[in-house]
């Protein structure tokens, strides 16, 4: 029996929390059940990041849509193969609006695992970030040791915040770990779809290997279009308004203007692939570099885009004007449908080359930009990305990357 002799709460939420713990009666994941129908589904290699070891505090965060929540409840479903039902407690914090309610939720929780003689739990907040100063609560609790046999997974989708609190935890994370969750890469595009790379070493070979399969220049085709999102993969004719929606809640919890972020894109758009100043779009839309600088930081903390600095040998000069690419072709996409701004295709696979080699070069690359230009640095790999034939020379440590070649090297190197 469920509603047994705990510490009040109102009588909605604790049904809620009763829908969101389906597994305590017995009842199938609603949330899973919908994620079996889909076409094209996969398990992501990222729960396996997450500490399950007592105690652990880990922090799960990346762009809405991205799959965060499935992939809790399947790792959740795992658990539940080795451990009591009643000790996994999984809760979405966009019920929630305030400490006080987080409270409450964590301490019915604390009393109905007493109930059930609970020793040691596997607590999932998800979309925790959405309640302003949460950390407070948590932060209070891990201090009184209320947590020290229990596995902690809180999961945000706005790194503005989640991240930025990360940092109020030193030395109360136990094993816990940062798991960042991003859209499918191309490869793993490929590997959803049945398509299994495997890599021999050196991204050249590997390359040109790759070159003779025919169904990687296809699924390209469509990756371009859906991008690594599993709404867009399987073609869900709501992808783009349940991003879009999604966006534009952050923004407004942000306390930032829709309209200023929408030019800024439209600006972006516009001008790209060439670098550009935060005066550069300033003026363009008609707000100062300071605004503009916050907005792109508020956008790369929300996986949108990020920045290439501009290095020349080993110095990186941050003051230059900065390239500025989309993590992923369906953010891209839906951005320039919303913004009603088109882009060059010259831009659009050049953002796809930068946002590769920023997952593998754990979000540090950089441009060129003299007598030629070099798109893409990262490490020791400098790339430079045409869609038609290059008209200059260029240094031989500089790869030259066309458009018959970018399938395969994608494939290739993340």
């Amino acid at each position: 029996m469920i509603y047994i002799c705990i510490r009040s709460i109102a009588s909605n939420m604790r049904d809620l929390i009763v829908k969101h713990n389906p597994w305590w009666s017995g009842r199938g994941d609603y949330v899973l059940e919908r994620w079996r129908r889909m076409g094209i589904r996969w398990v992501p290699r990222w729960i396996d990041d997450i500490s399950l070891e007592p105690f652990s505090l880990n922090f799960v965060f990346g762009p809405r849509q991205v799959g965060k929540t499935t992939g809790l409840r399947l790792l959740i479903e795992r658990l539940l193969r080795e451990v009591d039902a009643y000790s996994v407690f999984y809760f979405n914090c966009d019920f929630i609006s305030d400490v006080d309610g987080l409270r409450r939720l964590l301490d019915w929780y604390l009393d109905f695992r007493k109930v059930h003689r609970i020793a040691s739990s596997y607590i999932f907040l998800d979309e925790v970030s959405n309640i302003p100063e949460w950390w407070r609560v948590i932060k209070g609790y891990v201090d009184l040791g209320v947590f020290e046999d229990d596995v902690l997974v809180l999961s945000g989708s706005s790194s503005w915040r989640l991240k930025g609190s990360m940092e109020l935890f030193p030395g109360r994370r136990g094993l816990g770990r940062d798991v960042a969750v991003m859209p499918l890469s191309f490869r793993e595009f490929l590997e959803a779809h049945g398509v299994k790379i495997k890599l021999r070493g050196g991204w050249e070979n590997d390359m040109k290997r790759l070159m003779v399969n025919e169904e990687i220049e296809r699924l390209f085709n469509k990756y371009v279009l859906t991008g690594g999102f599993p709404l867009s993969i399987n073609e869900d004719p709501e992808a783009e308004e349940a991003f879009i929606k999604g966006l534009e809640g952050e923004i407004l919890r942000l306390n930032r203007r829709i309209e200023v972020v929408k030019a800024i894109f439209s600006s972006i758009f516009e001008k790209a692939p060439s670098p550009l100043s935060y005066s550069t779009i300033g003026k363009a839309i008609g707000v100062s570099y300071k605004t503009v600088e916050d907005y792109l930081d508020v956008l790369r903390n929300l996986f949108i885009l990020d920045l290439a600095y501009f290095k020349r040998g080993r110095n990186i000069v941050w003051r230059k004007e900065k390239k500025i690419f989309f993590i992923d072709p369906f953010i891209a996409r839906t951005l320039s449908y919303w913004s009603d701004t088109n882009y060059l295709e010259s831009a659009f696979y050049e953002w796809l080359v930068q946002s590769h080699l920023w997952r593998k070069h754990s979000n540090r690359i950089y441009y060129y930009r003299n007598a030629y230009e070099i798109d893409c640095i990262a490490d020791n790999l400098f790339i430079e990305v045409k869609i038609g034939k290059p008209h200059r020379k260029y240094p031989k440590n500089v790869y030259i990357i066309d458009k018959e070649q970018l399938p395969y090297f994608l494939a290739a190197i993340v």
